[in-house]
Formats: structure tokens, C-alpha cells, sequence
């Protein structure tokens, strides 16, 4: 539970079976505490695990290994780990490594406040002083879009002991035994050819070498995408669910134009929901397709996402004199 000053204390973790929990194909005794504390996920019932990227993340958990995940965006990279977090009651952190995170941020600053009517200068403690100190699983988000500054702090605890030492308090932390570390990121640190990532940094070798797994994770098959679909949208009209073939097909058909380097944007499952969702809201496909996707495509673009409209609904959105 949480206490006064903060810090989560929580009983010795129990260990559960992945294949039961997890439905992983391999057998992994895993640390579960019994616990729930509010820095755990909530459980999506109808989430799906891919079964290489759970193996990979449940090892981090037991093993104390820090894993990064590599994958386009929407392929749930980050609820990959708060999914697994949320079933072995596990507090977890994300932090989102955009540009406004910056090293005070992290690790704290001096501040102002008032004691016995008088204004007093003290410490006020970051994120990741916090987190090392507690049975937390802490998510780098975005970790190929930090600041230099950011990412040099970072990896003072992706040494093998992960101690980290606060200069202007002269303070060595020391981790807790089960706090974690997870990293997403869509390019792997080698840069953004693509266009779609824009804000992303090559990341050094040295940053690199000091996460022990690495894993992918692409996108599911259609049968697998479909089904993640439809658990989303129980409450949805049969006409909806009945189309969600067909929108996932066309997906994979802009995917791989992406991958061919054909068109300049892919459509992701968060998109494929969204879409869902809006063609429930009013009630046409066509309309629905445009204001989730379609609209926000250059004209390039348009035009080849427009013949694959019609090879999977046949009917075109725009017209060729438009």
C-alpha cells in the first residue's frame, strides 16, 4: 500500500505459471505479488498476447533483465507490458520520453516551500529516484525520441547494479530487489528513413549495449487483429462487426504498400479500432474511413489507398476526376 512518505511496500512476490496466466507456450514461473496497489494497470480482459514479445517481458520480470521492445506504432508495444504488469499485480510507471521530459524531471530539483512560516529551500525528489527505490516496473516510453541530456541520466541505471548517485545530495540509491525496466521505441536507435517518426535520435552503442533483450513486435495476423477488434466493440451492431474483415484486410494491404515503399502512412490496429468506433457513431463505413484516415493522406497517398477501398468493398471514395 501506499504509505505517508510515499514508498510502496508490498509482501514477497509468489510465483504463478505464464502458460496459465499468460497462455504462453512455454512453462515460465514468474513473481506475482498478491497485492494491488493504484500504480497497477487496469486488466483489458480481451487483450492478446503475442506469445515471443510475453516470453521476452515475463524473463525482464524474472530475471531482473531490462527489455526493450522495438515496433511501429499501434502494435502494442507499451500495453504489452502494462497488460503483463496489470496480471502479476505489478506497480507500474511510464514514462513518456518526449521533449518536454528533462533531466530535473527524472532525477529532482530544489524548490520553495513554506515551513514554521518561513520559507525553506529542500529537495523535491523525480521520478526516477522514486521508482529505483520501489518494486515498480518503470516504462521508458519512446525511448529513441529523448533528449541527450535525458538519455545520459538514464543510463547511469542501465549499469549492471543500476545504483544511481544524486551529486547535489550526495546520495548513492540503491534499486530495490524487483524494480524493472521496459523500453519501447518504433526505430531501435538506428534513425527514422521512413518520415513517420520525426523527433526520433540515433542512439549510441553504448545505450544500446546496455539493455539485455531485444524484441519486435509486429503486426498480428488478420485472424488475431479481427478478434482484438471485436473485443473492443462487444456493444457494437452487427453491421459493424460484420465489415471488420474486410477493414482489417484493407490494412494489411496499406502495410504492406508501406513496407514496398509505395505510400508515405500506415494504418495501425489503433487505427482499425477507431474507425470501427466512428463507423458505429454514423452509421457509414465510407465516412467513417475518411475521418479516421483517409482525410489526414496527400493525394499520392490517396489514390493507391483508394483502389485498395475498392479491391475490399468495391466501391471507390473518390472519384477518378477528383
Amino acid at each position: 500500500m501506499l504509505l505517508e512518505n510515499n514508498n510502496l511496500t508490498l509482501d514477497t512476490p509468489k510465483l504463478v505459471d505464464s502458460s496459465k496466466v499468460f497462455g504462453t507456450s512455454k512453462k515460465i514461473m514468474v513473481p506475482s505479488f498478491s497485492e494491488k496497489t493504484n500504480l497497477v494497470p487496469e486488466i483489458d480482459n480481451g487483450y492478446i498476447f503475442d506469445d515471443a514479445t510475453t516470453t521476452s517481458i515475463l524473463m525482464g520480470f524474472k530475471y531482473n533483465k531490462k527489455v526493450l521492445i522495438q515496433g511501429l506504432h499501434g502494435t502494442g508495444k507499451s500495453s504489452h507490458i502494462e497488460q503483463i504488469a496489470a496480471r502479476l499485480h505489478w506497480p507500474c510507471l511510464r514514462i513518456n520520453l518526449d521533449g518536454h521530459i528533462s533531466r530535473f524531471d527524472l532525477l529532482g530539483k530544489d524548490g520553495i516551500i513554506l515551513k514554521n512560516d518561513k520559507q525553506v529551500t529542500t529537495f523535491k525528489e523525480g521520478l526516477l529516484p522514486w521508482a529505483i527505490k520501489n518494486p515498480v516496473a518503470l516504462v521508458f516510453d519512446e525511448y529513441d525520441a529523448g533528449r541527450p541530456d535525458v538519455m545520459f541520466v538514464i543510463q547511469r541505471v542501465l549499469e549492471a547494479d543500476g545504483k544511481l548517485t544524486l551529486l547535489d545530495q550526495n546520495t548513492i540509491i540503491t534499486p530495490n530487489p524487483y524494480f524493472r525496466i521496459f523500453g519501447t521505441c518504433n526505430t531501435l536507435g538506428l534513425g527514422d528513413t521512413s518520415g513517420l517518426y520525426y523527433g526520433t535520435q540515433n542512439l549510441n552503442q553504448g545505450q544500446l549495449d546496455r539493455w539485455n533483450i531485444f524484441c519486435s513486435l509486429n503486426f498480428l495476423k488478420p485472424e488475431i487483429e479481427e478478434k482484438i477488434i471485436k473485443n473492443k466493440l462487444k456493444k457494437s451492431s452487427k453491421k459493424v462487426h460484420s465489415s471488420i474483415s474486410k477493414m482489417v484486410r484493407l490494412a494489411n494491404l496499406v502495410r504492406d504498400a508501406f513496407k514496398a515503399s509505395e505510400i508515405s502512412v500506415i494504418m495501425s490496429p489503433r487505427t482499425c479500432i477507431i474507425w470501427a468506433e466512428n463507423f458505429e457513431i454514423f452509421g457509414d463505413i465510407d465516412q467513417a474511413f475518411k475521418l479516421s484516415f483517409f482525410n489526414k493522406c496527400d493525394l499520392n497517398d490517396k489514390n493507391i489507398i483508394n483502389e485498395f477501398y475498392q479491391r475490399c468493398f468495391g466501391r471507390e471514395l473518390i472519384s477518378r476526376h477528383e
